[in-house]
């Protein structure tokens, strides 16, 4: 497995991953191409889009940071990252998303940011336990989402 940024031509890829999940976990959300394009890969407070691919060459997960901004829809505040990951259930528990937050947590040490919010539903255990794993910290809990924050410098 090898990690690369995200490119637009990979936004057909992720999507199928989001599919994949959607399948797998039942949990409802957009997952086309155009949505991948503006959401991770082209999004304006894009610090890093990350992809994994598999031996083949086939985007396995994707990991996304953003910088919060006022008003962020998650509450995030102003200057902290806001973390999405997402990975085939096929390749789970394969260190798949290890080495995607590696380069996260790079990128977030290299772009000024502090702390990293991710924002997990709370019927999503395998998303908790992946986050509690990394060193995320539970910070606050609205409307069935837990916030869980990652503290990359103190600065």
């Amino acid at each position: 497995m090898r990690t690369r940024p995200a490119v637009p031509s990979d936004a057909e890829a992720m999507s199928a991953v989001l599919r994949a999940i959607i399948a797998a976990y039942g949990r409802e959300r957009p997952s086309d191409p155009d949505f991948v394009l503006s959401t991770y890969i082209a999004h304006p407070d894009r610090v890093a889009c990350t992809v994994a691919l598999d031996e083949a060459g086939t985007v396995v997960g994707f990991q996304s940071l953003r910088r919060a901004r006022p008003g962020d829809p998650y509450g995030t505040p102003d200057g902290w990252g806001n973390i999405g990951t997402h990975v085939s259930p096929r390749a789970g528990r394969k260190g798949v998303g290890t080495a995607l937050f590696a380069v996260t947590r790079q990128a977030a040490s290299e772009a000024g940011i502090g702390r990293i919010d991710a924002a997990i539903r709370d019927d999503n255990p395998l998303g908790l336990a992946y986050y509690e794993a990394r060193g995320f910290r539970t910070h606050r809990i609205e409307n069935g989402v837990v916030h869980k924050v990652y503290t990359v410098s103190e600065g």
